[in-house]
């Protein structure tokens, strides 16, 4: 831990948001309800799976792994910022800011590969569904979701790598309501151009090219469902459009940030909010609680759970 050593600067200021102290009211209002609906959906979505036994299938697998990464995806910034919109002084340690990047690129690299693990699920499951069974074993599914996890944590490692032994002397103030990567490195009192393009080649390119992968797979599939002209294909073909406009909403900002590092757009601080409290909020909504067998599941456990409260609560009788 000798790169600690090296840094001057003790502890970070976040810039947030805002400064305006009514949109600041606003906001800690709406993320706190966003951030609240998250928990309580992908929760719901993960207990509900692990309990019924006919969902216990590849695709409900993958969504249960997708709804565990979301809460936690959720959680490495939100419960700060929304703190922070009361906080005179917004700050973050050393430690705390390079813990977020460390949770950030781990989770966000471990999402992008379950993505292209659900849509390869998908393109068995609608291409070649004969051969769905033998393909997306048990062992395939845990191996999937392992190698996510281990991609995530070997991406946010080499991020971390020359992060941690960077000399921070002097500026540090982050324009943006958590540590991110880029914004963090413009601080080091060194010359950042071979790092910005060791980020681009890694998570720039990584992004990029995931969401090319994932656009290739999702054409392949809206193109064989539109062959059949039934009313399970139109299903399917609204359930992938879905699936897609989800996706782009992760990508697209994870894209625009990282193959452009070090460029100050306004739009950034807006981006960042899509991918770690929107994105999170929405994958329980678009993959989950649209399919009707998801729905049935959540609605009989609800159900359960209020009459068996029922029957545990005591009923005095009037005398």
């Amino acid at each position: 831990m000798e790169g600690f050593n090296h840094s001057r600067v003790s502890e970070f200021v976040l810039l947030g948001l805002t400064d305006s102290p009514q949109l600041q009211i606003f906001l800690f209002v709406m993320f706190s309800v966003f951030y609240l609906m998250t928990l309580l959906g992908n929760c719901l979505i993960l207990l509900t799976v692990l309990s019924t036994p006919h969902l216990h299938s590849p695709m409900y697998y993958l969504l249960s792994n997708l709804s565990l990464i979301d809460m936690c995806l959720s959680s490495f910034a939100t419960p700060k910022m929304i703190m922070d919109f009361f906080a005179q002084h917004k700050t973050i340690s050393f430690e705390g800011c390079i813990s977020q990047i460390f949770f950030l690129h781990l989770f966000t690299g471990t999402e992008i590969v379950l993505l292209i693990s659900m849509s390869f699920d998908r393109y068995i499951a609608i291409c070649k569904p004969l051969h769905y069974s033998s393909i997306m074993s048990q062992r395939v599914c845990v191996a999937l979701v392992a190698t996510s996890w281990t991609v995530g944590f070997m991406h946010t490692m080499s991020q971390l790598a020359f992060t941690l032994y960077l000399p921070f002397c002097g500026p540090n103030v982050v324009d943006s309501f958590f540590c991110d990567l880029p914004l963090v490195i413009q601080l080091a009192c060194i010359d950042i151009y071979v790092l910005g393009i060791f980020m681009i080649s890694t998570s720039g390119v990584i992004a990029l090219v995931s969401f090319l992968l994932l656009l290739t797979s999702y054409i392949t599939v809206l193109v064989t469902i539109k062959d059949h002209s039934s009313t399970g294909s139109s299903k399917a073909f609204s359930t992938c459009t879905a699936h897609f406009i989800v996706v782009l909403m992760f990508f697209g900002p994870c894209i625009f940030i990282y193959v452009w590092p070090f460029t100050d757009f306004l739009v950034d601080k807006v981006l960042s909010v899509f991918y770690t409290i929107f994105t999170p909020f929405l994958n329980p909504l678009v993959y989950t609680l649209r399919n009707q067998e998801v729905k049935t599941a959540v609605k009989k456990k609800l159900s359960n759970q209020y009459l068996n409260l029922g029957k545990t609560t005591p009923i005095h009788s009037v005398q």
